[in-house]
């Protein structure tokens, strides 16, 4: 069931035997593995070996897999996601904000979902149209060439940033959602368990990274970072 005020989903499905196939790639210490240790992993998480192989031939297929000799290597545009895994660093918050405001007008619909995407990658979120704000406590530069579409700005709201944060991002349900992945994470069922990771994972790419003065009581995203990270620690011993 999906919430209309925040768009989480409170489902967890299942994850396809290509995506578990580029999810444990991702995680990998490496990019490039054979076919059995492709096959060790996955069967490991609950995929028939069948469905693996089936699922790997249609990626290379497709170049979302590059075959040389025996050993089989993620697209690089697939393994760029792997710093969505990651926390993104933070330093100590002063109380400032980072604000976008979108200056381009008359963009195809293609160009401004594409930038949309990006100042979402970039944790920022939307006030109002072409309005984006976050807390100034990433550790980050802004991208030099949205100079050429955004005004950017560092301010100080006059109301209550708490209030501003909880306006800007569904932090109660985002909890719960965070909270209820937490529960079911150990789910005896190896496939089961597995979408639930690949579920959590998903959602720590939207985690605002708000400083702690914002956050609202029992903020999950700390466990559910460190679980997450013992999943894909323990996948990495798959063979791998």
């Amino acid at each position: 069931m999906k919430s209309a005020a925040t768009g989480f989903d409170a489902r967890v499905r299942p994850v396809s035997a290509r995506s578990a196939v580029i999810r444990i790639l991702i995680a990998a210490e490496s990019p490039t593995t054979t076919s059995s240790e492709i096959c060790a992993a996955t069967t490991a998480v609950g995929y028939p070996e069948t469905t693996v192989r089936v699922a790997v031939s249609r990626m290379v297929a497709a170049g979302e897999l590059i075959r040389e000799q025996r050993a089989y290597t993620l697209d690089p545009a697939l393994r760029a996601r792997r710093t969505e895994l990651a926390a993104p660093p933070v330093r100590p918050w002063d109380g400032d904000w980072e604000q976008l405001v979108i200056t381009a007008a008359g963009r195809p619909s293609a160009e401004r979902a594409a930038l949309r995407a990006r100042l979402l990658s970039l944790r920022l979120a939307e006030l109002r149209e072409g309005v984006w704000l976050r807390p100034a406590n990433l550790v980050r530069e802004l991208p030099a060439d949205l100079a050429a579409t955004t005004l950017q700005f560092r301010l100080r709201p006059v109301e209550n940033s708490a209030d501003l944060t909880a306006e800007l991002w569904p932090l109660a349900d985002w909890s719960a959602r965070g909270r209820a992945l937490l529960d079911d994470i150990e789910n005896p069922d190896p496939a089961t368990r597995f979408a639930v990771v690949c579920a959590a994972l998903d959602l720590l790419t939207t985690d605002p990274a708000l400083p702690a003065a914002l956050q609202p009581d029992h903020w999950p995203v700390d466990d559910l970072r460190a679980e997450t990270s013992a999943y894909l620690a323990w996948t990495r011993q798959l063979d791998l």
